[in-house]
């Protein structure tokens, strides 16, 4: 990369955000993050949307820029979300991640993200930003058909993408160029897993429907006992690192999937860093 790139590939490193689940430890593993440090919060049908908003408002108590995932199968109805929203409103959030959520079925007339999205915005939901999901490769549980056409669906309520992680960076910038072409001009966050052990990454790839990724992964990690080392994603942001640095991509920057190790994903975030400035 050039000089100039590699400035902008630093840039984009300094301030990623960090996606973390509600559960045991996981805000010692926070403490570990720079003051004011984005961060992610997932909503799951085990932990529910109370669990993801009690996080949030201790995080944000903290000095964190928090930002909500809101799974849209886990919402009883409008009077729910009314509350989730007089709750951002509350705790002062300005910034929602709406997500179809894992749950096998809705707890209420919301199937997807769209049908949220469009409730939030009838309501005037007031937020600054609201993200959605965008899929660089196929979903294995889940039509390409499907996953495209909800895109767009979502992309007039959205102020920004976030991409799911994809281990292949051509695939991403292929979905990056293909995403431009069809005219969705909203900013991209590109998702890519921090330090985590090859074998659970691998494990967690399969369950949310990452085959092609998952597969890639192990394929790139050679034999088995190379898939009990840890997996960095250095190469990722070395190939993707030029098309983050192109302007015209619109590259927001990276989110990255913690999976709660924090701590050692912003220990090679650091050292990273510190690579690219010698």
């Amino acid at each position: 990369m050039t000089d100039i790139a590699t400035a902008k590939l630093v840039a984009s490193l300094e301030h990623p955000r960090f996606e973390v689940i509600p559960a045991k430890g996981v805000e010692e593993q926070i403490a570990h993050l720079p003051a004011g440090a984005t961060v992610t919060i997932t909503s799951s049908p085990g932990k529910g949307i109370d669990a993801t908003l009690d996080l949030a408002a201790r995080l944000a108590a903290e000095g964190f820029a928090v930002v909500p995932h809101i799974a849209a199968r886990l919402v009883a109805g409008v009077g729910h979300l009314e509350a989730v929203l007089r709750r951002f409103d509350e705790l002062r959030l300005r910034d929602m991640f709406v997500v179809a959520g894992d749950a096998a079925q809705p707890a209420g007339p919301f199937e997807g993200a769209a049908a949220l999205l469009a409730e939030m915005a009838r309501l005037g939901h007031g937020l600054d930003d609201v993200g959605i999901t965008g899929y660089p490769e196929s979903h294995a549980f889940i039509s390409d058909e499907t996953t495209i056409q909800t895109m767009f669906d979502k992309a007039p309520y959205a102020t920004y993408i976030v991409s799911q992680i994809c281990y292949d960076p051509a695939v991403t910038a292929a979905w990056v160029g293909a995403v431009r072409d069809r005219g969705v001009d909203l900013p991209i966050h590109i998702g890519i897993p921090g330090v985590v052990d090859r074998a659970r990454l691998a494990r967690i790839s399969f369950k949310v429907g990452l085959g092609d990724s998952a597969r890639f992964l192990r394929k790139q990690g050679g034999v088995v006992t190379k898939l009990l080392a840890g997996y960095t994603p250095d190469d990722l942001v070395e190939r993707l690192g030029p098309m983050v640095a192109d302007e015209t991509q619109r590259i927001s920057g990276w989110h990255l999937f913690t999976f709660n190790e924090v701590e050692r994903t912003e220990r090679w975030r650091r050292q990273l860093l510190d690579r690219l400035a010698s």
